[in-house]
């Protein structure tokens, strides 16, 4: 087995298709983690917007929690009937496609790709920002850090879907065994003292009362905390993921995920006021996340806390593995649309879209390096891509369950109603509140993004109604095209491409570019002797040489010229360039030369006339020459 192998591991083949769909469990990992994992940043994102009222702010978090779990038992029963009407998967962009129109589906796609990518940076940023928070020395390598993770997570993503599954497993489980047990432990702690527990080592200070409560600010900190619903659409984009019964383990998966994550929430909106926990800055000093906190409050900073905050690091590290199971996916869809290249559309060696992995990791990586590798400068760019997703897939389904008769189609509408109610009115405060703060990035993007695939789409559409029309064969007196070979020299390069072009045709011109300093006369000689006297010998066509003085010391432009006045002379012939090649054995060998060969490629094909045909006649250097 190769290095190569070993690390992407070995081809798959078509047929093992099914060995790689994932059941309820994997799909639990390669799906729920990034709505699981937020958790650990969602109600952080409220408490620090309720940071100003102090420890009064603490008691307004079980009713902001409360608000986010009504507003998750919406989109769960939402997607829940996604997934049955769309079992083919594609999420927000298939049903707002289907339902609303082509242009609609695009925003909505691109709506989930900003999603997905902001979901990779901000959960690889929250994974490094918790070990900091533990290890506070590794601070200054924030960026490294997040960028390793992400080269990581792509290589175990471009091995295969089921292979994320398998790897996270078991740091899933402990993920959700820790926080539950802290949640546990802290209510039966809440319950014996009588509901005024004490933390079991001293906690940071919440800072003193410095503003007031108002509308607004509870309004910006329901908006902040929406932040933990993202990822909850991933089941209904990656429905074809699963295994058979398909609908059914995409819905338990479903219910999974969203059961979990609504204990998690209502668990910490009730136990952070009990023990004053408060949000801390993530550049403040001695900087302590929500979850860190919890754990000292009700274990210390013993063992218990030592090994949870490990597996909180290791599981937010790979929290955005839904994102790379489907932005993919996403990509796909939008390439069979002609919204995107062919590429992405085409399953890589292990059976995953590789074209989209790798795109999602780029682009990811970027965002990391633009701000820091921190996760609170990226939080408000985050939200408003999953949000408009929301509210495109549950307005679809509304229109989809109109179009649907029968009785058991009112309560669905109902539900998805509901949902795109929610949603609408969350994205609509999302955009507000978070505008100043760096939501208009996202908000600029999204546009700016649908522009450039609506131009790619336009670009496919135009080649297919040039391309694309079926006709007869045009075969009336054919005539062999005119050969014009550039020549640098006589050598078995030449040779090869001279004796490729006398098969073409009789009329085979070898054209030389004389520079400054370069004597011909040599080259005359060679070919009167090595070309034209074994030619006549043979009686076939005899290949004539030009010489094509150049003062400029330029070396494609006269050829090209040479090429046109042949055009010139005859109208009514092919010319067929005929370009000789040297191939190197090794690929970094290329860098040893001008590669003149690829640049007259290149500029023969800008020239963009029909009866020019360029053809490469390649010569390959043994690794021993």
């Amino acid at each position: 087995m190769t290095f190569f192998h070993k690390i992407f591991g070995r081809p798959l083949g078509s047929w093992e298709a099914a060995k790689e769909k994932l059941g309820v469990p994997t799909g639990t990992v390669v799906l729920g983690l990034d709505p699981l994992t937020s958790i650990v940043y969602g109600p952080e994102a409220v408490l620090l917007i309720l940071t100003p009222l102090g420890v009064a702010g603490l008691a307004y978090l079980p009713f902001i929690v409360a608000a986010l779990v009504l507003l998750l038992a919406a989109l769960y029963l939402s997607y829940r009937q996604t997934i049955a009407a769309y079992p083919s998967g594609g999420g927000a962009y298939i049903v707002a496609k289907d339902n609303f129109g082509t242009h609609a589906g695009l925003w909505a796609g691109v709506a989930l790709l900003v999603d997905y990518i902001l979901t990779v940076a901000v959960g690889i940023a929250a994974g490094v920002g918790a070990v900091v928070s533990a290890i506070p020395a590794l601070h200054d390598h924030t960026l490294l850090l997040c960028l390793l993770i992400l080269a990581t997570l792509t290589i175990i993503n471009l091995r295969g879907v089921r292979a994320p599954g398998l790897a996270f497993l078991v740091p899933c489980i402990l993920f959700i065994g820790f926080i539950v047990a802290a949640i546990v432990m802290g209510v039966v702690s809440v319950w014996q003292s009588g509901g005024h527990p004490q933390p079991a080592v001293p906690l940071p200070l919440i800072p003193k009362e410095s503003g007031t409560v108002g509308v607004w600010l509870l309004v910006a900190a329901f908006a902040n905390g929406c932040v933990a619903m993202t990822g909850v659409e991933a089941v209904s984009n990656g429905v074809p993921l699963f295994r058979e019964p398909t609908v059914r383990n995409a819905q338990w998966t479903l219910t999974l995920i969203v059961v979990i994550l609504a204990l998690f929430l209502l668990g910490l909106g009730f136990l952070c006021p009990m023990y004053h926990i408060g949000a801390m800055g993530e550049l403040q000093p001695g900087y302590q996340s929500l979850l860190s906190q919890l754990f000292q409050s009700v274990a210390g900073r013993g063992l218990f806390y030592n090994v949870a905050v490990v597996v909180i690091f290791m599981v937010l590290m790979v929290s955005c593995q839904s994102s790379f199971a489907d932005f993919p996916r996403v990509c796909r869809l939008l390439a069979e649309d002609n919204f995107l290249p062919s590429a992405f559309a085409n399953r890589g060696r292990r059976l995953v879209f590789s074209q989209g992995i790798i795109i999602l990791a780029i682009l990811a990586g970027l965002i990391l390096i633009a701000f820091g590798g921190a996760t609170f400068k990226l939080l408000p760019l985050y939200a408003i891509g999953a949000f408009t997703a929301f509210f495109f897939s549950q307005a679809g389904m509304v229109v989809y369950w109109k179009r649907k008769p029968g009785r058991g189609t009112r309560t669905s509408l109902v539900f998805n109603a509901l949902g795109a109610v929610a949603t609408g009115a969350a994205l609509v405060t999302i955009v507000i509140v978070k505008f100043l703060e760096g939501a208009w990035i996202t908000i600029v993007i999204i546009p700016g993004l649908v522009l450039l695939l609506h131009r790619i789409h336009q670009h496919y559409e135009r080649i297919i109604r040039e391309v694309d029309r079926p006709i007869k064969l045009k075969a009336p007196k054919l005539q062999p095209p005119i050969v014009v070979i550039p020549v640098d020299n006589w050598n078995r390069v030449t040779e090869a491409a001279v004796r490729f072009g006398m098969f073409l045709s009789d009329d085979i011109i070898a054209v030389h570019v004389v520079t400054e300093n370069d004597d011909p006369q040599r080259l005359r000689v060679l070919w009167q002797e090595k070309v034209q006297k074994p030619a006549e010998q043979m009686k076939t066509a005899i290949p004539h040489l030009a010489l094509v003085y150049s003062p400029y010391r330029l070396i494609h432009e006269p050829i090209l010229d040479f090429v046109n006045q042949t055009k010139e002379k005859v109208p009514d012939r092919l010319i067929a360039v005929v370009i000789p090649e040297v191939v190197e054995p090794h690929w970094y060998e290329y860098v040893l030369h001008s590669l003149h060969a690829a640049r007259l490629r290149a500029l023969l094909f800008l020239e963009r006339d029909q009866r020019t045909v360029v053809i490469s006649v390649p010569w390959y250097l043994r690794e021993d020459t």
